[in-house]
């Protein structure tokens, strides 16, 4: 898909986005919260923003940057579809409260329109959608911006970027930071989850147990591979993810290429409908799991499904998961 930025026109429509596309490696200005608009990258393209003030974000990883980053005030509402946990029991439960609560439902174009949206967050394949008619290109014809999480920009049709999980995180953060005008907040928040992330990789030990991340599946599992967090987090915390090998996101594989890596940890992650207690019962029964060393000895972590998709949660999680491991080899 090539990407053709809506005109200038838009503005005139009573929205205020005005995208333009310049070369991929442009230099970023920041014109600052006075001046109103800032140009920064949205996955391989350069897009003029204007400072957001009815932002609609999609899951508890888009929510939880802007609250982060201070800006619940120019959050409109959020879309929660059941797979995510209670937002109550977010570190950020209070600024959920202060915002509406818009659907259960996936992200659609209906929904922000009808919102009045003027700035959307998601992922793409997760909030944007090609099948389900809600992308970047089709908000910039009807001139609402859009921000992508960098870590989903890795299969982008026509602007990919590749980014390491985490520092798409920090990518994000200086990104949203830039386009809300609060550039120095950002930059003090990134900061600080590099330390804690630096006080966790000076831990961790040189032998790596083998650790498999079990998302979802019976007939193959869904689990993580080298795009998404998990794989960040089980690396800094002193393991090694078994199909770290993988150049994909989240991906589909093989029980025999489960048995075969022979996990020593597997990590569930834990939907707010397919919860982890599930998942453990099924691969204690299930013959082809049940022997794997992690199974045998009951090396079980369960990770937040909001600390293992792009989320300042991420930070915790891999705290977490550090903390676990250093147990275990106790």
């Amino acid at each position: 898909m090539t990407f053709h930025p809506s005109s200038r026109a838009a503005l005139a429509a009573g929205l205020t986005a005005v995208l333009l596309l310049t070369a991929c490696g442009a230099e970023v200005t920041d014109a600052g919260a006075g001046a109103g608009t800032v140009t920064v990258p949205r996955c391989g393209e350069q897009v003029e923003y204007t400072t957001p003030k009815r932002a609609v974000v999609y899951e508890g990883g888009s929510a939880d940057k802007l609250f982060a980053l201070g800006l619940t005030a120019h959050v409109h509402g959020y879309v929660m579809p059941p797979a995510n946990p209670p937002v109550t029991g977010s570190p950020w439960a209070a600024e959920y409260a202060r915002v509406t609560f818009l659907s259960d439902d996936l992200l659609n174009k209906e929904l922000v329109v009808h919102e009045r949206a003027d700035l959307v967050v998601a992922g793409w394949n997760s909030g944007f959608s090609d099948k389900r008619g809600i992308t970047p290109e089709i908000l910039d014809s009807l001139g609402i911006q859009s921000f992508l999480h960098t870590e989903s920009c890795f299969n982008y049709p026509g602007f990919p970027e590749r980014v390491a999980p985490f520092e798409g995180l920090y990518t994000d953060l200086e990104r949203l930071g830039r386009i809300f005008g609060v550039p120095d907040r950002a930059a003090d928040l990134v900061r600080g989850y590099r330390q804690r992330v630096a006080a966790v990789t000076a831990q961790a030990p040189a032998e790596r147990l083998p650790v498999f991340l079990y998302d979802s599946g019976t007939d193959q599992p869904f689990t993580a591979g080298r795009q998404v967090p998990p794989t960040d987090i089980i690396s800094f915390a002193g393991g090694r993810n078994i199909f770290a090998d993988l150049d994909a996101r989240w991906t589909q594989v093989s029980w025999e290429a489960v048995v075969q890596a022979q996990p020593e940890v597997i990590v569930i992650l834990d939907y707010g409908d397919k919860p982890a207690a599930e998942k453990i019962a099924f691969l204690r029964s299930f013959p082809t799991t049940r022997n794997l060393p992690a199974v045998v000895n009951d090396r079980f972590f369960v990770l937040d499904y909001n600390e293992g998709i792009s989320s300042p949660r991420n930070i915790d999680g891999l705290e977490k998961f550090a903390r676990y491991l250093r147990d275990l080899r106790r």
